[in-house]
């Protein structure tokens, strides 16, 4: 079993910046993906990002691509989730997610473990 755990959420204004982290535990070795996830009121859940645990490769959303970064830090078993220019369409519940295989699939459906999630308001 993988267990994650995300922070950094919060309040902030619109054009700032927020950071998130995901701490991941237990069986961290079978992890080979992460990847960010969100969820805004009355959406369906929408893939943000996905890194490699190892590799380093990095794939993002079209749309968000150029104001989200994603990154690890291996010796932590983290990940992060560097947003600037925040929008108050980014409002929404932000997940973590696992996958066992290097895939850096899209689609939540893929991923088999799954944080708790944070809350990230941008008010304008």
């Amino acid at each position: 079993q993988v267990q994650l755990v995300e922070s950094g959420g919060g309040l902030v204004q619109a054009g700032g910046p927020l950071r998130l982290s995901c701490a991941a535990s237990g069986r961290t070795f079978s992890i080979a993906t992460m990847a960010w996830f969100r969820q805004a009121p009355g959406k369906d859940r929408e893939f943000v990002a996905a890194i490699s645990w190892s590799g380093g490769s990095i794939k993002y959303a079209g749309s968000l691509k150029g104001r989200f970064t994603a990154s690890r830090d291996n010796a932590k078993n983290t990940v992060y989730l560097q947003m600037n220019s925040l929008k108050p369409e980014d409002t929404a519940v932000y997940y973590c997610a696992a996958d066992p295989l290097a895939r850096l699939s899209a689609y939540a459906a893929d991923y088999d473990y799954w944080g708790q999630g944070t809350q990230a308001t941008v008010s304008s």
